[in-house]
């Protein structure tokens, strides 16, 4: 690979969804609440909106839209519940809602995906590796919360973590030892039924009790017209949401409870482009569904 641009490529996640909640000894569901496991296991909080481990993407040459709609690829609660970004359909305009799938694992599949962790260097404290020979790529980000501390590891175009894929050579400077770990741990999540201990659980979308949604100026394209939705509840576009700093005539603000059971049907019928209408005027709107330990814009 050389050193012009490249796009980002964010290849979706394989890992199939399933319900909320931890498995017992017999497959049951079970609830969990705070607190850490026992002494024979990494400590990590046991809550179902506690954060053990996430990757996701971060930067790259991608537009300042879909930033905002973009959401973890990868992500560990505390009582066991994972949440995936799906695979993606390939049509234009894509769906409005992203394709966020759940699963549960026991405590046994969390031992052993925190061991594989620590195996990739994950719990040894925040680290940056970098790759200086490729161009406007993403930072794979894996946030981990166990142990007794949360450490934060970015490598830079970690699809590139072999230097023989660049046809320009051995990359200067970067620690390719690492950056392997990294990424054989990132393709080990994505094929957690080859390894992980312990029942998966069965599958179901995500639902969130949250969802992010920015309000634009309508931006749609006069050969690929589409039909409006209403806006359905009783604050208007115009007034909804705070303005996003730097966000050119951006707002956002957050759906829940009622208004969200309310929006959120008709946001699973719309795509990129749908216009919501609201007192007489057309308006874009991007949807980010907050997972468990996410609030607010």
């Amino acid at each position: 690979m050389s050193t012009k641009r490249i796009g980002l490529v964010l290849v979706a996640a394989t890992l199939v969804l399933a319900a909320c909640g931890r498995f017992n000894d017999e497959g049951g569901s079970t609830g969990a609440s705070g607190g850490a496991t026992g002494p024979s296991g990494i400590e990590h909080p046991t809550g179902a909106d506690d954060l053990v481990l996430r990757v996701e993407y971060q930067g790259g040459f991608v537009p300042y839209e879909f930033m905002l709609k973009r959401v973890p690829a990868w992500s560990l609660y505390g009582d066991g519940t994972v949440i995936v970004e799906g695979p993606v359909i390939e049509i234009y305009p894509g769906p409005a809602l992203p394709n966020l799938l759940a699963f549960s694992i026991t405590e046994e599949g969390i031992q052993a995906i925190l061991e594989a962790a620590q195996e990739a260097g994950l719990m040894d404290g925040d680290a940056t590796y970098g790759y200086p020979c490729i161009a406007d790529a993403a930072d794979t980000v894996f946030t981990t919360n166990a142990g007794g501390s949360t450490s934060v590891v970015s490598a830079y175009a970690l699809e590139f973590a072999d230097p023989a894929l660049s046809t320009g050579g051995d990359c200067p400077d970067v620690d390719t030892q690492a950056r392997a770990k990294l990424a054989e741990f990132q393709r080990m999540l994505g094929d957690l039924r080859s390894w992980l201990p312990g029942p998966i659980g069965p599958e179901e979308p995500y639902t969130p009790t949250e969802m992010r949604t920015y309000v634009l100026p309508y931006r749609g394209q006069d050969d690929l017209q589409q039909s409006p939705i209403e806006w359905p509840l009783s604050q208007p576009l115009v007034a909804f949401g705070d303005p996003v700093p730097d966000g050119n005539d951006i707002r956002c603000g957050v759906v829940s409870g009622d208004d969200l059971a309310e929006l959120l049907p008709l946001a699973e019928q719309a795509n990129e482009l749908t216009p919501w209408t609201s007192g007489g005027e057309e308006y874009q709107l991007i949807f980010r569904p907050l997972l468990p330990d996410e609030h607010g814009c």
